[in-house]
């Protein structure tokens, strides 16, 4: 075993927490035995085997996993059935719930929210107030920042980067080094690739392709 759940406790949102302790060093993630931890609501939250681990303010719980070398910090809060794993990062005051699942090198921080059955995987990071959810997945190197919103069966992947107040919905695919921003919103089966640009106020829908280098900046 590497770590303890500890008699020190407080509530959250009805649910008895527990600190973690570890009982060997983990070197690492520079973690000692003897170390405090976040906390779990029991040991099925993180797991026992590799350098996964949870810090201390940190929050998992429900039925929520943490493992592999995930990592798990600041604010942070993983609940529900959501899933991290990999070499994962969670942090700042980001939450990650429902049954969504962050994996590989994927960073989730900020203000970030990550729900329902989204996957952010790869390189891909999410941050900022943005939020991804529904089965939107993320991957790649590809970015959500700002206040954006990225849900439904939507994919944002390869370099792309979806920021500001923008939406992209429904079966919508962003990739290549798009980028959509702005108040843009890009929806429907429309597909925006290559080192295209939607942003201001432009709207993509339907089945439209946006690549190349064009640019759309206005309502259509």
């Amino acid at each position: 075993m590497k770590y303890k759940l500890t008699e020190e406790t407080k509530q959250h949102e009805g649910v008895t927490l527990y600190r973690i302790q570890s009982l060997v060093d983990i070197p690492s993630i520079g973690v000692k035995a003897g170390d405090l931890g976040g906390w779990i609501e029991r040991e099925e939250n993180l797991a026992q085997e590799g350098d996964a681990w949870v810090y201390t303010d940190a929050l998992v719980y429900g039925n929520a996993e943490v493992f592999g070398n995930a990592k798990v910090f600041g604010n942070a809060k993983v609940c529900g059935n959501a899933k991290v794993y990999g070499y994962a990062k969670v942090f700042g005051d980001a939450q990650v719930f429902g049954d969504a699942k962050v994996f590989g090198d994927a960073k989730v921080f900020g203000n970030a929210l990550v729900f329902g059955n989204a996957q952010v995987f790869g390189d891909a990071k999410v941050f900022g107030d943005a939020e991804v959810f529904i089965n939107a997945k993320v991957y790649g190197n590809a970015m959500v920042h700002g206040n954006a919103q990225v849900y439904g069966d939507v994919e944002v992947y390869g370099n792309a980067e979806v920021f500001g107040y923008a939406k992209v919905c429904g079966n919508a695919m962003v990739h290549g080094n798009a980028q959509v921003f702005g108040y843009a919103w890009v929806y429907g089966n429309s597909e925006v690739f290559g080192y295209a640009k939607v942003c201001g106020n432009a709207w993509v829908f339907g089945y439209a392709k946006v690549c190349g280098n064009e640019v759309r900046y206005i309502t259509n």
